[in-house]
Protein backbone atom coordinates (compact mmCIF):
# COMPACT_ATOMS: atom_id res chain seq x y z
CA UNK A 1 0.00 0.00 0.00
CA UNK A 2 0.87 3.39 -0.72
CA UNK A 3 0.15 6.56 1.10
CA UNK A 4 -1.02 10.42 -0.18
CA UNK A 5 -1.01 12.64 2.32
CA UNK A 6 -2.14 16.28 1.85
CA UNK A 7 -2.16 18.87 4.58
CA UNK A 8 -4.23 21.46 5.90
CA UNK A 9 -6.06 22.51 8.95
CA UNK A 10 -9.58 21.21 10.24
CA UNK A 11 -12.90 23.12 10.91
CA UNK A 12 -15.00 25.54 8.58
CA UNK A 13 -12.65 28.70 9.28
CA UNK A 14 -9.93 27.38 7.65
CA UNK A 15 -11.59 25.13 4.37
CA UNK A 16 -10.61 27.84 1.44
CA UNK A 17 -7.15 29.20 2.93
CA UNK A 18 -3.75 29.02 0.90
CA UNK A 19 -2.61 26.49 4.03
CA UNK A 20 -4.94 23.70 2.84
CA UNK A 21 -4.13 23.63 -0.88
CA UNK A 22 -3.21 19.77 0.50
CA UNK A 23 -6.72 19.02 1.07
CA UNK A 24 -8.15 20.82 -1.58
CA UNK A 25 -5.39 18.37 -4.18
CA UNK A 26 -6.39 14.96 -2.18
CA UNK A 27 -10.40 16.52 -2.63
CA UNK A 28 -9.48 16.74 -6.11
CA UNK A 29 -8.16 13.23 -6.74
CA UNK A 30 -10.46 11.27 -4.87
CA UNK A 31 -13.17 12.59 -6.72
CA UNK A 32 -11.43 11.83 -10.02
CA UNK A 33 -11.49 8.25 -8.59
CA UNK A 34 -14.92 8.47 -7.94
CA UNK A 35 -13.97 8.42 -3.69
CA UNK A 36 -14.84 10.61 -0.53
CA UNK A 37 -12.23 11.25 2.03
CA UNK A 38 -15.06 10.59 4.81
CA UNK A 39 -13.49 7.58 6.88
CA UNK A 40 -11.92 8.42 10.04
CA UNK A 41 -8.75 6.57 10.91
CA UNK A 42 -5.34 7.29 12.38
CA UNK A 43 -6.57 10.44 13.35
CA UNK A 44 -7.45 11.74 9.92
CA UNK A 45 -10.02 11.63 7.38
CA UNK A 46 -8.75 8.87 5.05
CA UNK A 47 -10.58 6.38 1.87
CA UNK A 48 -9.12 3.69 0.40
CA UNK A 49 -8.38 3.53 -3.67
CA UNK A 50 -6.67 1.52 -6.21
CA UNK A 51 -4.69 3.12 -8.84
CA UNK A 52 -3.51 1.38 -11.19
CA UNK A 53 -3.55 -1.97 -9.68
CA UNK A 54 -2.19 -0.66 -6.81
CA UNK A 55 -3.90 -0.07 -3.24
CA UNK A 56 -3.69 3.55 -1.98
CA UNK A 57 -4.61 5.19 1.44
CA UNK A 58 -5.27 9.26 0.63
CA UNK A 59 -5.30 11.19 3.25
CA UNK A 60 -6.31 14.28 5.38
CA UNK A 61 -4.90 14.45 8.86
CA UNK A 62 -7.26 16.31 11.50
CA UNK A 63 -4.15 17.44 13.30
CA UNK A 64 -3.63 20.47 12.78
CA UNK A 65 -0.88 21.72 10.65
CA UNK A 66 2.03 21.44 12.50
CA UNK A 67 1.32 18.12 14.35
CA UNK A 68 0.74 16.10 10.60
CA UNK A 69 3.36 13.41 11.59
CA UNK A 70 1.38 11.59 14.38
CA UNK A 71 -1.25 11.25 11.19
CA UNK A 72 0.86 10.07 8.81
CA UNK A 73 3.50 7.64 11.02
CA UNK A 74 0.59 5.88 12.79
CA UNK A 75 -1.09 4.90 9.59
CA UNK A 76 2.51 4.06 8.10
CA UNK A 77 3.11 1.84 11.39
CA UNK A 78 -0.20 0.03 10.91
CA UNK A 79 -0.29 -0.57 7.00
CA UNK A 80 4.21 -1.36 7.03
CA UNK A 81 4.55 1.56 4.35
CA UNK A 82 7.90 2.53 4.52
CA UNK A 83 8.92 6.52 3.73
CA UNK A 84 9.88 5.75 -0.38
CA UNK A 85 6.25 5.03 -0.41
CA UNK A 86 4.54 8.15 0.95
CA UNK A 87 4.25 11.17 -0.89
CA UNK A 88 3.18 14.77 1.05
CA UNK A 89 1.03 17.42 -0.62
CA UNK A 90 1.80 20.80 1.02
CA UNK A 91 1.29 24.78 0.19
CA UNK A 92 4.80 26.34 -0.54
CA UNK A 93 5.14 30.03 -0.10
CA UNK A 94 8.44 30.38 -1.81
CA UNK A 95 6.57 29.13 -5.12
CA UNK A 96 4.37 31.40 -6.59
CA UNK A 97 0.52 30.90 -7.03
CA UNK A 98 -0.32 28.82 -10.08
CA UNK A 99 3.42 26.53 -9.49
CA UNK A 100 4.05 23.10 -8.50
CA UNK A 101 7.20 21.45 -7.69
CA UNK A 102 7.61 17.86 -7.22
CA UNK A 103 10.51 17.00 -4.99
CA UNK A 104 11.90 13.46 -4.34
CA UNK A 105 13.30 14.01 -0.82
CA UNK A 106 14.72 16.82 1.24
CA UNK A 107 14.84 19.35 4.03
CA UNK A 108 10.73 20.91 4.93
CA UNK A 109 12.01 24.68 3.19
CA UNK A 110 10.00 26.23 6.39
CA UNK A 111 6.53 24.08 6.27
CA UNK A 112 5.93 23.14 9.95
CA UNK A 113 4.03 20.47 8.93
CA UNK A 114 6.13 18.68 6.25
CA UNK A 115 8.79 18.97 8.87
CA UNK A 116 6.57 17.42 11.48
CA UNK A 117 6.46 14.06 9.33
CA UNK A 118 10.18 14.18 8.47
CA UNK A 119 10.34 13.79 12.37
CA UNK A 120 7.91 11.45 12.71
CA UNK A 121 9.37 9.36 9.72
CA UNK A 122 13.00 9.59 10.68
CA UNK A 123 14.17 10.43 7.25
CA UNK A 124 13.92 13.09 4.72
CA UNK A 125 13.43 10.34 1.76
CA UNK A 126 10.05 11.92 1.29
CA UNK A 127 8.10 12.47 -1.66
CA UNK A 128 6.24 15.95 -1.83
CA UNK A 129 4.51 18.45 -4.08
CA UNK A 130 4.28 21.37 -3.48
CA UNK A 131 1.42 23.64 -4.45
CA UNK A 132 2.48 27.79 -4.82
CA UNK A 133 0.81 29.84 -2.50
CA UNK A 134 3.13 32.90 -3.13
CA UNK A 135 3.78 35.50 -0.37
CA UNK A 136 3.10 39.25 -0.17
CA UNK A 137 6.52 39.93 1.59
CA UNK A 138 8.55 37.48 0.99
CA UNK A 139 11.32 36.47 3.82
CA UNK A 140 8.73 38.61 6.26
CA UNK A 141 8.45 35.68 8.06
CA UNK A 142 6.63 36.95 11.43
CA UNK A 143 3.46 37.80 8.77
CA UNK A 144 3.46 33.69 7.71
CA UNK A 145 0.35 33.02 9.94
CA UNK A 146 -1.62 35.76 8.81
CA UNK A 147 -0.56 34.71 5.02
CA UNK A 148 -1.06 31.47 5.08
CA UNK A 149 -4.56 31.54 7.15
CA UNK A 150 -6.18 33.60 4.46
CA UNK A 151 -8.27 32.73 1.46
CA UNK A 152 -6.54 33.17 -2.23
CA UNK A 153 -7.88 35.75 -3.70
CA UNK A 154 -10.68 36.24 -6.71
CA UNK A 155 -7.78 37.17 -9.11
CA UNK A 156 -5.56 34.18 -8.75
CA UNK A 157 -8.08 31.63 -7.89
CA UNK A 158 -7.65 30.59 -11.42
CA UNK A 159 -3.95 29.74 -11.40
CA UNK A 160 -4.15 27.96 -7.83
CA UNK A 161 -6.99 26.05 -8.55
CA UNK A 162 -4.79 25.09 -11.92
CA UNK A 163 -2.10 23.85 -9.92
CA UNK A 164 -4.40 22.05 -7.02
CA UNK A 165 -5.80 20.16 -10.32
CA UNK A 166 -1.84 19.55 -11.28
CA UNK A 167 -1.00 18.44 -8.04
CA UNK A 168 -3.55 15.86 -7.91
CA UNK A 169 -3.22 14.50 -11.45
CA UNK A 170 0.54 14.10 -10.61
CA UNK A 171 -0.49 12.36 -7.36
CA UNK A 172 -2.26 9.73 -9.01
CA UNK A 173 0.65 9.64 -11.64
CA UNK A 174 3.09 8.89 -9.04
CA UNK A 175 1.91 5.56 -7.90
CA UNK A 176 2.68 4.17 -10.74
CA UNK A 177 5.04 6.44 -12.58
CA UNK A 178 8.59 6.55 -12.12
CA UNK A 179 9.11 9.95 -9.87
CA UNK A 180 11.38 11.78 -12.71
CA UNK A 181 8.73 11.53 -15.26
CA UNK A 182 5.99 12.51 -13.17
CA UNK A 183 8.60 15.59 -11.91
CA UNK A 184 9.18 15.97 -16.23
CA UNK A 185 5.15 15.97 -16.57
CA UNK A 186 3.78 17.90 -14.41
CA UNK A 187 6.01 20.34 -12.58
CA UNK A 188 4.47 23.85 -12.81
CA UNK A 189 6.80 26.78 -13.00
CA UNK A 190 5.28 30.31 -12.87
CA UNK A 191 7.73 33.55 -12.38
CA UNK A 192 6.68 36.14 -9.90
CA UNK A 193 5.47 39.42 -10.49
CA UNK A 194 8.07 41.99 -10.65
CA UNK A 195 7.30 44.63 -7.93
CA UNK A 196 5.82 47.71 -9.25
CA UNK A 197 7.13 50.99 -8.94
Amino acid sequence: MKLIAGLGNPGKEYEKTRHNSGYMAIAELADRLGAEVTSNQFNALVAKVMIGGEKVLLMEPLTFMNLSGNAVRAACDYYRIPPEDVLIIHDDMDLPVGSVRIRKNGSAGGQKGMKHIITCLGTQEIARIRIGVGHSQPGRHDEVPDWVLSPVPKAEQEPFQNAVRTAAMAAEAWVTEPLERVMSAYNLKVHAEKEKD
